[in-house]
């Protein structure tokens, strides 16, 4: 289970539009990496949402915002579109950064077991190490407490 502090797993996914999203070339700026489950279900759409709306916020603390579900890079390309998103998705159909970050997990619905992401956050910071991580998002007010937390980052 990462941990605060620790350096933050490097992936290499296929974004929306199709280029190489690499974390380990964003060393020297803010990231947001956000584990979503699935494209275009409510919380997701949300979730999203709210990231876009603040945007400019996000801009002016130098962090850039990556969102990854398992979804097809056509999946995350369609949802963008449609909800017309200012975050990058990434897909990781192979669920590889999940379970670097440990966010693949058993989930249980109606008494059915089954694997999935759980909602999670991780702000990186300039050296690429994890400097605050939530588990078990609940979607509303979650973007303002990340705002929050880049801000106590200071410079």
């Amino acid at each position: 289970m990462l941990e605060h502090g620790q350096k933050a797993p490097d992936f290499r996914l296929q974004g929306d539009d199709g280029a190489s999203i690499q974390l380990s070339r964003f060393k020297g700026r803010r990231v947001i990496v956000y584990f979503y489950p699935k494209d275009d279900t409510s919380g997701c759409t949300a979730e999203a949402r709210d990231f876009t709306s603040r945007a400019a916020d996000f801009v002016a603390t130098e962090a850039e915002i990556i969102g990854i579900s398992p979804d097809s890079v056509a999946s995350h390309h369609k949802f963008k579109a449609k909800y017309d998103l200012a975050v990058r998705l990434a897909a990781d159909q192979d669920k590889a950064a999940a379970l670097a970050y440990g966010v693949w997990v058993e989930k249980s619905m109606y008494g059915k077991k089954y694997m999935g992401v759980e909602r999670s956050t991780f702000l990186i910071d300039k050296a690429g190490k994890i400097a605050r991580i939530w588990r078990k998002v609940k979607v509303p007010g979650h973007v303002e407490e990340v705002l929050d937390a880049l801000k106590d980052l200071g410079a």
